[in-house]
C-alpha cells in the first residue's frame, strides 16, 4: 500500500461523525446542546473542505431513543417503527449540521439527504438485538419501560440502555445521487444513523425494517462502494487504545486485523469503529483513520490518531497515554 497521504488522490474523503457530534456524554439532549456540539462537529469538516471533497456521515442514537419515547408518552403516532423514527433523525441531525457548515462554508452547497440502506429480513441479528438506542435509565425508570414495550436492554453498572436489532449492510440505494452531488462540488450529509433499514419483499417492493444499522459500518460501505480516498471515523477519544480502562493504557499509532484480534475492544462503541475502518483498509488498500473530532486535519497529515490498515505497518510503534 502506498504511503501517500490520505486525501490527495482526488477521490473524496468520508467523514464519519460519532455520537459526540451532537450529544457529550452526560449531556442532556436538548437542541441547543446539539446545535453547540454540531458547530464543533462542523468547525472541523470544513477545515477538511479547503482541500478535499468530503462527505459526511453521522450517528443518531440518542435522537431516535428520544423520538421513539417522545411518540409513545404523547400517544401521537405511537405506532412509529424504527424505520420511521430513523428517517425523522436523519432529517433532524441534517438540517442542524446544514446550518452549522453553511455558516463555516459559505461558498460551499451542502445537502442532507435520507438515505435508504438495504439489510437481509433474515440476517441473525435481527433475533439479538444488540444496538444502543435512547439514554441510560436508572433500574426504577427502564423496568416499566421494559415491561410496556418488549424492549430489551444491556446493563452497566446499574443502569440500563435500550437496545434494538442492528442487521448488516447490504446496499445504499441513493449511492448514484451520493456521487452526482459530489461532482457538482456540493457536501453530502447522507446515511445518518446507518440510513433508513429497507428490505426488498417477494415482488422486489421495498418495506422498513424494524432495526437500527451500524453507522460505521454503513459509512464503510459507502466509503468502499465511491471508492473513497480514506475513512475518517471521528470520535471523543484521541486514538484506538490498547489496556483501555485500564492502568496503562497505550495509545495505538497503527492497527490491522491480526493486531486487533488481540485487543478487548468495547462493543457499543470502539469495536464497530475498528471493524468499519478494518473492512474499508481491506478492500480497497487504503487507510482508515479513528481519533478525536478536532484532530481531524491532523489525522490525515499522519500526525495524530490510529491509522488501520489490510497489514501491519512496521514502523509503527504505540504512542503513550
Amino acid at each position: 500500500m502506498s504511503d501517500q497521504p490520505p486525501g490527495e488522490t482526488g477521490r473524496p474523503i468520508v467523514v464519519a461523525l460519532g455520537g459526540n457530534a451532537l450529544m457529550q456524554p452526560g449531556q442532556p439532549l436538548t437542541m441547543a446542546g446539539q446545535r453547540r456540539n454540531a458547530g464543533r462537529a462542523a468547525a472541523a469538516i470544513a477545515g477538511l473542505c479547503g482541500d478535499h471533497d468530503v462527505i459526511v456521515t453521522h450517528g443518531n442514537g440518542p435522537q431516535v431513543g428520544a423520538l421513539a419515547l417522545q411518540s409513545q408518552a404523547a400517544a401521537v403516532l405511537p405506532d412509529q417503527t424504527l424505520d420511521v423514527l430513523a428517517a425523522e433523525s436523519e432529517g433532524m441531525i441534517g438540517y442542524v449540521l446544514e446550518q452549522e457548515l453553511y455558516d463555516r462554508l459559505p461558498n460551499r452547497k451542502i445537502a442532507t439527504l435520507l438515505t435508504l440502506v438495504v439489510v437481509d429480513p433474515e440476517d441473525p441479528a435481527m433475533t439479538t438485538p444488540s444496538k444502543p438506542v435512547g439514554p441510560w435509565y436508572e433500574a426504577h425508570e427502564w423496568r416499566p419501560l421494559a415491561e410496556a414495550n418488549g424492549w430489551s436492554a444491556i446493563e452497566d453498572g446499574g443502569q440500563y440502555r435500550r437496545v434494538v436489532p442492528s442487521p448488516e449492510p447490504r446496499d445504499i440505494l441513493e449511492l448514484p445521487a451520493i456521487e452526482a452531488l459530489v461532482r457538482a462540488g456540493i457536501v453530502p450529509i447522507c446515511a445518518g444513523g446507518g440510513g433508513i433499514a429497507v428490505a426488498h419483499g417477494a415482488s422486489g417492493e421495498l418495506a422498513g425494517v424494524e432495526g437500527i444499522v451500524d453507522k460505521d459500518l454503513t459509512s464503510a460501505l459507502l466509503a468502499v462502494r465511491l471508492d473513497a480516498a480514506c475513512l475518517l471515523l471521528l470520535t471523543d477519544v484521541d486514538a484506538v487504545y490498547e489496556g483501555w480502562g485500564g492502568e496503562a493504557p497505550r495509545a495505538l499509532a497503527s492497527l490491522d486485523r491480526a493486531a486487533a484480534a488481540s485487543l478487548d475492544l468495547a462493543a457499543g462503541s470502539m469495536a464497530p469503529k475498528v471493524e468499519a475502518a478494518l473492512r474499508f483498509a481491506e478492500a480497497t488498500g487504503r487507510p482508515a483513520l479513528i481519533g478525536n473530532l478536532e484532530d481531524a486535519t491532523a489525522m490525515l497529515a499522519g500526525k495524530v490518531g490510529t491509522r488501520l490498515t489490510a497489514r501491519r505497518q512496521k514502523t509503527a510503534k504505540p504512542r503513550r497515554l
